[in-house]
């Protein structure tokens, strides 16, 4: 069934559940303190600035260039808000309180970005391997996570998509890279966790997703446990999912996707103007949500697919509600799962997990420094998204009213 037929049919019961379930602001905000909402309100004013969050990104990175005593004013505010904290044993406590305050689970994101050297990439593999033996042993941790240019340069990703030939030493380095990947898929399988994959930029995806591809080949022959990440403001995204699963079909392997929107969308279209080329962004913000909408649907219709639905969108998640009703999937079924990022849409994940549905929060953790460009990454997105901020701060008010702040 055509996904835009199928949302006009349930408008109705979309709307009035929407009055209903996701504006319950006295369970999405239950575990936070009279201050830690006022430091929220707080923080999603500026966001919604888009003068103010350049000029905060720009003074930011100079104070940390300049070496200049920030970091504490930065971990009481915005890194406290969006992070669980510098290790992962800091995370611990926000991590509990979740889970058995609110029943939302979390995913340990080791969230430094833009290392290049090997030695980083081996380090970077520790960690991983760590929280997969960390996911183990506690149930509110249900997956582990990595972005691939965790593992690898991020120039060595698009010389292999784009098939240029490889050096000797960019063999030997790219051979590296895939025996990173193995080890943590590996050790994965043999620990019965998940490991969800993240996408990053369109131009070098090709060759993290052919090589995820290989491992979902020989690791998901049961279930899933390996999960590549479909951007739907991709225009091309829904042709990819369909290909693979023709392929999965025809080798006998089970398919794990997270699907989210996307988190370059003004990079991608900066570069695909700088050089020429037609951008693989979405033209609307409508067309990628009709694109999100398809593939989660496509999802639910097939078997031999698991499902973790990364979305700040509220009828989104109410058509995965309802697709899982359709298709007799109960709200516990370890193939679906709803997600969102520690810090935003909680009225999504604590609602949801009060309803009984598997919920996961992204909780990033790392060194202040280093983990700034997903901060600014993050205020740069949410100004850049329509209506997110603008719902962050009216759900804070509507709470602060209730609490008599």
């Amino acid at each position: 069934m055509n996904v835009v037929i199928y949302i006009c049919q349930n408008k109705v019961n979309l709307v009035l559940l929407l009055m209903k379930l996701f504006e319950n602001t006295e369970v999405a905000f239950k575990l936070k303190t009279d201050s830690e909402l006022e430091r929220a309100h707080f923080l999603f004013r500026l966001i919604q600035s888009q003068p103010m969050v350049k000029i905060g990104t720009a003074v930011t990175n100079f104070a940390l260039k300049a070496h200049l005593p920030v970091e504490g004013l930065i971990r009481s505010t915005v890194f406290d808000h969006f992070c669980g904290g510098i290790t992962e044993e800091d995370c611990i406590p926000n991590i509990e309180k979740m889970y058995n305050k609110g029943n939302v689970h979390s995913v340990l994101d080791y969230s430094v970005e833009g290392k290049e050297e090997e030695e980083s990439f081996d380090s970077a593999v520790e960690t991983i391997e760590n929280i997969i033996k960390f996911s183990e042993e506690k149930d509110s941790i249900p997956f582990a996570v990595f972005k691939p240019t965790g593992f690898g340069r991020f120039g060595l990703y698009q010389k292999i998509g784009e098939q240029k030939e490889l050096t000797s030493e960019e063999k030997d380095e790219w051979e590296r890279v895939k025996a990173r990947f193995h080890s943590v898929c590996e050790l994965a399988y043999s620990k019965d966790v998940p490991l969800l994959i993240d996408a990053e930029e369109s131009w070098m995806q090709d060759a993290a997703d052919d090589l995820v591809e290989e491992l979902m080949e020989k690791y998901n022959k049961e279930k899933a446990i390996v999960f590549n990440t479909l951007q739907m403001y991709r225009h091309d995204r829904m042709e990819y999912l369909k290909a693979l699963h023709q392929r999965a079909h025809q080798k006998g392997f089970h398919i794990g996707m997270k699907v989210v929107r996307g988190a370059y969308m003004e990079k991608e279209r900066a570069r695909a103007e700088e050089f020429g080329y037609l951008s693989p962004i979405c033209k609307t913000k409508e067309l990628t949500d009709k694109n999100y909408d398809e593939a989660i649907l496509y999802m639910m219709e097939h078997k031999n697919m698991a499902l973790f639905a990364g979305t700040h969108n509220e009828e989104s998640s109410y058509l995965l509600m309802e697709l899982a009703d359709k298709y007799n999937i109960e709200k516990e079924d370890k193939r679906m799962w709803f997600g969102q990022l520690y810090g935003m849409s909680d009225h999504i994940s604590f609602n949801l997990a009060k309803e009984g549905y598997n919920v996961a929060k992204y909780v990033p953790f790392g060194p202040v420094r280093d983990v700034m460009p997903y901060l600014i990454r993050r205020a740069e997105e949410n100004t850049s998204v329509e209506g997110q901020t603008s719902r962050e701060l009216n759900l804070l008010k509507t709470e602060k009213k209730r609490r008599k702040l």
